[in-house]
C-alpha cells in the first residue's frame, strides 16, 4: 500500500475513533438554551394568564412577556460533542452539571422545588402589585414544606400558619429558623400554630381564625456537613388573604423569576391606560412582597428569547445587568430596574417616547 494511502486511511480511521469517542463519552455538563415567552396581558393555551374576578379591570394593550429558559433534564447525560458544539453555538449556553442540579438532585426534586418557588412568586407578584396601588393585603407565615423522616413529619402539616415559636410571636418566615436554631438538637421547640383546615375554614367564612394549639417537637441535627443546628424539618414561607380574586393560569413554568413580569402585568389590568403603550417589553426578575426586584439564572438567554419574539425593551434585574451587557442581542434595549417602581418608572418613559432616560444596563452594571 502506498505511503501516502496508508497514511490518509490511518488519519480517518482516526478521525473516525475520535468522533465515536465524542459521541459516546459523556461530560458533566448540562445545556441552557432560550425557553418560550408568554405574554402576562394575554392568553396562554386559550385563557387569560391574568384572571381577575371581584374589582374592576381595564383593557390592555402592548406585552410585558415573562421570559424563560429551557435545560437539559438531570438525567441526560450530554456528551463531548454536544458539548463543544453548545460552546461554539451563540444561542446556548454550556454549564457544569451542578451548577443546574447540585448535590445529586433528581429531575423529580429539581421540578417540585421549581413548582413551590414558582408558587410562592405569583403570590409575591399578587402582593407586590397591590401594595403599590395601595390595596391592603393580610400575610401570615405558613408551614410550605414538611421533610420527609424529620421531627416535624406528622406534627406539622403544609399550610399550618405559625404564629409563635416558643411564645414568640413569628413576623416573618426567616423568624422561624432563627428561633428553631436557638435550641440545641435533641431540645424541645414549641410552635403555637393554626392548623390548616381551620385556616381554610376562616378564610372560607371571611373571618380570622381563632382556634390555636401548641405542638411540642424534639428537634433533631443538621445533615448538612460541618453544622450542628437544631432542625424541625420544615421550610416556612408565607400566606395572603386578597381582598378579590387573582388567579395566574400559567403551566409548565418552573422557578421564581416571572415574578416582575406577574406583578406589572397585575397592576396594568387593575389600571386604566396602558402600562406599555402598545410596546412589547419582556422582562424578568423575582419579586418579593415588598417589590424588590432580585437576579435570576440565564439571562443571556431570556435576552436572546425575548428578541426572538420581537421584544423592543428588557426589564432586566440590576444585578444580572452586567451579564445580559455582555452580548446583548441587536434591536433590544436592556432596562435596569432594582423594584416594581423603577419598572413602573421605565415603562412611563417607554410609553411617553422619552427613551433616552431609561435606565439601561451597561457592562458595569
Amino acid at each position: 500500500m502506498p505511503r501516502r494511502t496508508a497514511t490518509m486511511l490511518a488519519s480517518t480511521l482516526m478521525l473516525i475513533a475520535l468522533l465515536c469517542a465524542g459521541v459516546f463519552l459523556p461530560v458533566p455538563y448540562a445545556e441552557m438554551s432560550p425557553g418560550p415567552t408568554v405574554n402576562t396581558l394575554g392568553e396562554h393555551d386559550g385563557e387569560p394568564v391574568l384572571q381577575i374576578a371581584g374589582h374592576k379591570t381595564y383593557p390592555t394593550d402592548g406585552h410585558l412577556n415573562m421570559t424563560t429558559v429551557r435545560v437539559t433534564s438531570a438525567d441526560y447525560r450530554m456528551n463531548l460533542v454536544e458539548a463543544v458544539y453548545g460552546w461554539l453555538a451563540h444561542d446556548y449556553k454550556i454549564v457544569p452539571h451542578d451548577t443546574l442540579y447540585p448535590d445529586g438532585k433528581t429531575e423529580e426534586q429539581s421540578t417540585q422545588e421549581n413548582a413551590e418557588e414558582f408558587s410562592q412568586s405569583q403570590e409575591s407578584a399578587k402582593v407586590a402589585a397591590l401594595k403599590e396601588l395601595d390595596v391592603p393585603v393580610q400575610s401570615w407565615v405558613i408551614v410550605s414544606t414538611v421533610v420527609k423522616n424529620t421531627p416535624a413529619q406528622g406534627r406539622l402539616h403544609a399550610g399550618d400558619v405559625i404564629k409563635a415559636v416558643d411564645g414568640t410571636a413569628v413576623k416573618q418566615p426567616s423568624d422561624v429558623a432563627k428561633l428553631v436554631t436557638r435550641h440545641k438538637p435533641g431540645e424541645d421547640v414549641v410552635f403555637t400554630i393554626v392548623p390548616a383546615k381551620e385556616q381554610a375554614a376562616a378564610e372560607k367564612a371571611r373571618k380570622p381564625a381563632t382556634a390555636t394549639k401548641d405542638v411540642t417537637i424534639r428537634t433533631a441535627q443538621s445533615t448538612d456537613s460541618g453544622t450542628k443546628r437544631a432542625i424541625v424539618g420544615i421550610s416556612a414561607g408565607t400566606d395572603h388573604t386578597f381582598p378579590f380574586s387573582i388567579d395566574i393560569k400559567l403551566a409548565d413554568v418552573g422557578g421564581p423569576s416571572a415574578g416582575l413580569m406577574f406583578a406589572l402585568g397585575i397592576y396594568d389590568k387593575l389600571t386604566p391606560g396602558s402600562l406599555t403603550g402598545g410596546k412589547f417589553v419582556a422582562g424578568t426578575g423575582t419579586i418579593d412582597d415588598r417589590g424588590k426586584v432580585g437576579p435570576i439564572g440565564g439571562v443571556e438567554m431570556k435576552t436572546v428569547g425575548a428578541r426572538e419574539r420581537g421584544a423592543q425593551y428588557f426589564l432586566t434585574p440590576a444585578d444580572n445587568c452586567a451579564a445580559a451587557a455582555k452580548d446583548t442581542p441587536a434591536g433590544l434595549t436592556l432596562v435596569k430596574v432594582n423594584t416594581i417602581g423603577d419598572a413602573l418608572g421605565a415603562l412611563a418613559d417607554i410609553r411617553s417616547g422619552k427613551t433616552a432616560d431609561l435606565p439601561k444596563c451597561t457592562a458595569k452594571g
